[in-house]
């Protein structure tokens, strides 16, 4: 007879049991489902402001008291081998007018080429084709500044081989000349003996 009770008891206990483990089971589930949830909310959101910071741009007023004046605006780098390293091009900008010459949302037409500007000892940062920034250059009434084009002919590899055209945009303060646009083009070869011929 004590064995049957035994049973019965260790039988009420196992059922106890396993309905104890299915409640905790189910709010596990729960547990898991809101972590999953609330995990979603975060990296949607902070995606969200990385792409909204990334994308920052300068809003400048236009003046009519500002007068950008720009040497050449095409650079031909000529026949360059694609493993010679990175070649330069330079491009001024001069400011006619009597308030600063504001150049601003600086980009580049491919990731193979990069754009500074520098105003007497001051260089900006690199700006790129990606690189959309809050950064201001100013150029003082009468003053002039270099715009800094540099290319890799090595980027692309293989596929960069042949002529290419690279574009530098920016935009001004200038009511007149809004936006300046300065090219740059070669002839991307693979071997330097070609550069020769």
């Amino acid at each position: 007879m004590n064995i049957i009770f035994a049973h019965r008891d260790a039988s009420k206990s196992s059922k106890k049991i396993l309905r104890n483990l299915s409640i905790l089971k189910y709010y596990m589930n729960i547990k898991v489902i809101v972590g999953f949830i609330l995990g979603i909310v975060i990296l949607i959101g902070g995606s969200y402001a990385l792409l909204s910071l990334g994308n920052t741009t300068s809003k400048i007023e236009s003046s009519s008291n500002v007068k950008v004046v720009t040497g050449e605006t095409d650079y031909d780098w000529g026949t360059i081998g694609i493993n010679d390293g990175k070649v330069r091009a330079t491009y001024t900008i001069k400011n006619d007018g009597t308030e600063p010459l504001k150049i601003f949302n600086v980009v580049t037409s491919c990731a193979c080429t990069t754009a500074q500007i520098k105003i007497g000892d001051t260089t900006s940062p690199e700006f790129g084709m990606h690189t959309k920034s809050p950064y201001v250059s100013e150029i003082p009434p009468g003053k002039t500044a270099e715009v800094i084009a540099t290319y890799d002919p090595a980027f692309h590899g293989p596929s960069g081989v042949g002529a290419i055209s690279r574009e530098i945009t920016m935009e001004t303060n200038d009511k007149s000349n809004p936006q300046l646009v300065f090219t740059a083009e070669a002839n991307v070869v693979t071997e330097v003996s070609e550069v020769n011929n």
